[in-house]
């Protein structure tokens, strides 16, 4: 009797088809010559099929497997498994001095590894990042200015998203509202009104900054060789940028009308990102796409991949879960606003605002590791430690600054700890939540240090010195402090846990 095969259908053809393609193109992937890191000790197992489970693990598991490696490697590099190869991790202020003076030439500044921008954004905006120096410049430099227009938008955007009514308590969502608030306020600065209001925009610049993250752990979970197609069809990017033309497009032709019949400085122009943009020589013949894009970027440098986001909600949480610490808080920004009003000077003399910020960004900042750089050459370390051509390395940040012999009882939350510190030794620009150190690598270090952090960290200010100004908060009855949630390297505030606000009741 003749055995019958059933045949496939069309769709299961093409589902085992590109498993066939993935599994193919995971082995030639692995297979390729990768650089020799045998002398650098390894967390988890170096075999080739035991590497493949751990790089796995690591995507589940990423900060726990660097926090044990930092405890059973102290101030040594390992190595951990990504699912494409091997990334080494330092810590210590030597190694993170010999990474923070490295030319680029030697160690290359790699955070598009991290997020593999190159397939979701385009080669141009790796190779040609302009829209970086007009946040180091433009942005930096107009802080001052753009002041009143930051505080406008946090009081209306707070009123409007949380819509309390009389001295009721009501409970919201954190994460969520934190999300609308900041994303208002960056598009106040970066497009102006009425567009930063618009509930669409702002939709889609949250949108963005997710799709951006999430877009590259889904890469970072197939072989290099697809990566394009992952790109186009398995993240949602392409759509994001075409949703963006549709309020972008009409601004920027209208003003690119005023740029040529009026040049650079015509009436009224807006003082906003998107005029710095249009005026620099390299967005001069740039289509719409091309600059919408680069206004989604924009959003999403101004605030280090969401770390606003993130850090604000932990700050929601921490002060929910810690009233005593309302008070103190309050005392400082009401002395403070009396005398100077709502200002950069004022916002400079906050220490306890920006000493609870740094606090809640040291104990859980949005990722595990800072500094990516790729070895663009075979690179000696000060003690000796050689790096092959071609690997990629970070250092520990988060086990650093969870370690008690660099802080003292580190695992506590202390929100007046850097506070204290200047007070103790005098120094308080070392302790101020933008400045960085080998201690404290939450923005990165050095010349890569996050560019938009000033901005990022003035607009955190205002938005907790007008939270504790204007609002009562806790956690709802027998709640406890939101847990965050771990995904690789990452570390996310709690997406769906609530507080509960209500009106100040003086």
């Amino acid at each position: 009797m003749q055995l019958q095969v059933p045949a496939l259908s069309d769709g299961m053809q093409i589902a085992y088809g590109l498993a066939a393609i993935v599994v193919i193109a995971f082995v030639i992937a692995r297979s390729s010559k990768r650089p020799n890191l045998d002398a650098i000790p390894t967390v988890g197992s170096s075999t080739w099929l035991g590497s493949w489970w751990a790089s796995v693990r690591f995507f589940v598991k990423g900060a726990n497997i660097i926090q044990g490696g930092y405890e059973k490697h102290k101030g040594t590099p390992f190595k951990v498994a990504g699912l494409c190869g091997w990334t080494v991790i330092v810590s210590g202020p030597q190694f993170v001095e010999d990474v923070r003076k490295a030319s680029e030439d030697e160690l290359c500044f790699s955070a598009n590894e991290g997020l593999d921008l190159d397939h979701m954004l385009g080669r141009d905006m790796h190779d040609n990042p302009y829209h970086i120096a007009i946040i180091r410049s433009q942005l930096t430099r107009n802080l001052g200015t753009l002041c009143p227009d930051i505080r406008d938008e946090v009081v209306t955007a707070l009123e409007e998203t949380l819509d309390l009514r009389g001295n009721v308590w009501k409970s919201v969502p954190a994460f969520k509202t934190a999300q609308k608030v900041i994303c208002r306020t960056i598009s106040r600065i970066s497009v102006g009104l009425p567009l930063c209001r618009n509930p669409d925009w702002t939709d889609l610049n949250i949108r963005f900054s997710l799709n951006v993250v999430t877009g590259g752990l889904i890469i970072g979970l197939f072989p290099k060789v697809l990566a394009p197609l992952v790109a186009r069809f398995m993240t949602g990017v392409p759509a994001s940028i075409r949703r963006g033309m549709k309020h972008l497009g009409p601004i920027i032709e209208e003003r690119r009308k005023h740029l040529e019949e009026y040049g650079k400085d015509w009436a009224d122009k807006p003082n906003d990102f998107l005029s710095w943009l249009m005026d620099h020589p390299e967005a001069s013949d740039r289509s719409i796409k091309e600059l919408t894009l680069r206004m989604l970027v924009v959003n999403l440098a101004a605030v280090h991949v969401g770390l606003a986001f993130q850090s604000f909600t932990q700050a929601l949480y921490n002060l929910a879960a810690n009233p005593q610490y309302m008070q103190p808080l309050r005392e400082e920004v009401e002395l403070i606003v009396e005398m100077d009003g709502w200002s950069m000077e004022a916002l400079a003399k906050m220490h306890k605002v920006d000493s609870f910020l740094k606090e809640c960004q040291r104990l859980e900042g949005v990722t595990s590791v800072s500094m990516p750089r790729k070895a663009m050459k075979d690179f000696t370390f000060s003690d000796g430690t050689v790096l092959p051509k071609g690997t990629f390395l970070a250092t520990a940040s988060q086990a650093t600054q969870l370690d008690d012999e660099v802080y003292q009882n580190a695992n506590m939350f202390d929100p007046f700890r850097f506070a204290n510190m200047r007070d103790e030794d005098g120094e308080g620009g070392k302790h101020l939540y933008v400045s960085t150190n080998p201690q404290y690598l939450a923005f990165g270090h050095g010349k890569h240090a996050c560019p938009g952090r000033f901005f990022a960290a003035n607009e955190l200010k205002t938005m907790l010195a007008h939270v504790v100004l204007s609002y009562d908060i806790k956690l709802e009855d027998t709640a406890t402090r939101p847990r965050s949630v771990h995904v690789g390297v990452y570390t996310l505030a709690h997406p769906t846990a609530k507080v509960m606000f209500r009106k100040r009741v003086h």
